[in-house]
């Protein structure tokens, strides 16, 4: 005879991919973007008209920025993986063992992995896109060392993507950077799209 004991089904609900629901409030709650875009959202312009407003602006880039900003710290660190794997051509061969850390931290975060990617990008000799995205991831969630508690500033994480991503495609040739950056906005609207 079977018996009911309860749900068996472990599926958590849908977790919120973007940290405010207008680029708005991230605007308000988050100024530190301000320093590095130019356009501003409307009031009543959600996080997705912004983005493609941004896209088919005179600065696409911005777009990247806002992506960075307004995904939750996790959820941007994935986004920005995948578009420096897009772009694995143009990093150079040292870059590629922590890029392959960061992929081992997204597909399953520990905290012991961001610990230690922190202290790999903080010693490491240069700032190339990998190690800034490595600083990015650790200081995404909690303190960025096990002795070292203090949450950084909520902005340091999207700084770090930001400029993880633009200066990797600054890196490929000049006519190849609008389809590389088109491609990186296509998976940002995903973003928006997955709570």
């Amino acid at each position: 005879m079977m018996t009911d004991t309860g749900p068996t089904d472990k599926t958590a609900p849908p977790r919120r991919s973007t940290r405010f629901d207008t680029p708005s409030e991230l605007y308000t709650r988050l100024p530190e973007i301000q320093m590095l875009t130019t356009m501003r959202p409307r009031q009543d312009e959600g996080n997705l008209q912004y983005l493609y407003r941004l896209r088919s602006s005179t600065t696409p880039e911005e777009s990247v920025t806002f992506a960075a900003f307004a995904a939750q710290p996790t959820v941007a660190a994935g986004w920005g993986y995948e578009c420096l794997r897009l772009m694995a051509d143009h990093l150079s061969p040292l870059e590629k063992p922590m890029l392959q850390d960061i992929a081992a931290w997204v597909s399953s975060p520990t905290t012991a992995m961001r610990h230690r990617l922190m202290r790999e990008a903080l010693f490491a000799p240069t700032r190339t896109p990998s190690v800034l995205l490595g600083l990015a991831v650790g200081w995404s969630v909690g303190g960025p060392a096990p002795n070292d508690p203090m949450r950084p500033p909520p902005y340091r994480t999207p700084q770090a993507i930001n400029s993880a991503v633009l200066s990797c495609l600054a890196r490929s040739e000049l006519s190849r950077r609008p389809s590389y950056l088109a491609r990186f906005i296509d998976m940002a609207e995903t973003l928006f799209r997955a709570f």
